[in-house]
């Protein structure tokens, strides 16, 4: 039987399959289900700043809506403190509790003293690793591109040296060069790597004029650019690497680790076929390692990368110029290209 063990994080994983992030994993009936159907670790659902503040914003209103209402009443609440992040941090303990797998925790801050203290408060619940989302939506014309990826590489420089836990990045495609901000930020002492995070995009419904944020699923498509990066990244940085989005069955998953992939995170993939669906993946994953003859999962990582690939343009090339000389290849099956 193949051995799928791997190592992120400087975790040592039973596998590559790693849950990310999500509904799935805020749940104690699906994180159970989560490990009994064989993934190695999972990322338990993040805590948002912005949540927090939002929630926090809206209780002031609460409580100033009922003050005053006469001469002799200044305010009907007693002096109350803000719960804040506590009853995340209750819920990855309990998280802990339950599951032998690795947890990682997932923060999304948006100022930089919350950066550093929600982080501290969480890795003090116990928990294995902590996973920061970066992403930073283009708001102000007068931001540079270069002051972001400062702030961001900055912070991961505190974090790392005041943490004892090991910290990983999720980051978006959308820089101007991603394989330079991620050189950039491998050095800073990071253990891990997730290319790339999906996020929330705005939409309009043209029936009831509103904006809307529809919540999409990944499609299998979408591995394309996480392939790319793994396989220009890899064996270039210091730093484990997980490939995520798009991937729903074996064949992506050795796809990523052929391209130098260290673990995979799947979340729609649950979502559209079911947790147990994992199950599939690994013993899939198994029979292709038994067929090609592969007794480890070492056998195979990053063969396949941009330093191993037999075409040194694989992962570079951005024109489909066989098309643009060729254009009636376009009525073919694109398999058949």
């Amino acid at each position: 039987m193949a051995n799928l063990t791997t190592e992120y994080m400087g975790l040592k994983l039973k596998n590559p399959i790693i849950v990310g992030a999500s509904s799935l994993t805020a749940n104690l009936q699906t994180i159970r289900e989560i490990e009994n159907s064989g993934a190695s670790a999972l990322v338990a659902k993040s805590l948002f700043e912005e949540q927090i503040q939002l929630e926090r914003y809206q209780d002031e209103l609460v409580r100033e809506s009922v003050n005053e209402r006469h001469a002799e009443m200044i305010t009907v609440f007693p002096e109350m403190k803000d719960i804040g992040p506590n009853e995340h941090l209750y819920w990855l303990k309990k998280t802990k509790e339950i599951v032998k797998i690795p947890v990682i925790g997932s923060l999304n801050a948006v100022t930089k003293e919350i950066w550093f203290d929600y982080a501290q408060r969480m890795a003090e619940t116990g928990i294995d690793g902590l996973e920061l989302n970066f992403y930073s939506v283009p708001k102000d014309f007068s931001i540079s591109g270069a002051s972001i990826e400062e702030e961001q590489i900055q912070i991961l420089k505190e974090l790392t040296s005041k943490l004892t836990i090991p910290i990983s990045v999720k980051l978006s495609s959308n820089y101007t060069n991603p394989l330079h901000v991620i050189k950039e930020m491998s050095k800073t002492g990071i253990a891990g790597l997730v290319i790339f995070n999906r996020f929330f995009q705005p939409d309009i419904n043209i029936d009831t004029l509103q904006h809307s944020f529809p919540f999409n699923l990944s499609r299998p498509q979408d591995n394309r650019t996480t392939l790319r990066y793994t396989g220009l990244l890899s064996q270039e940085i210091n730093t484990n690497i997980c490939s995520s989005g798009g991937i729903f069955n074996a064949s992506d998953v050795i796809k990523m680790i052929l391209a130098g992939a260290d673990a995979v995170q799947i979340v729609s993939v649950l979502y559209r076929h079911g947790i147990s669906h994992i199950n599939k993946i690994l013993s899939d994953l198994e029979a292709w390692m038994d067929k090609k003859g592969f007794d480890s999962i070492s056998d195979f990582q990053a063969s396949m990368n941009r330093k191993n690939s037999k075409d040194p343009w694989a992962y570079t090339r951005a024109q489909y110029a066989k098309l643009l000389m060729k254009p009636h290849l376009l009525k073919k099956d694109p398999q058949d290209i």
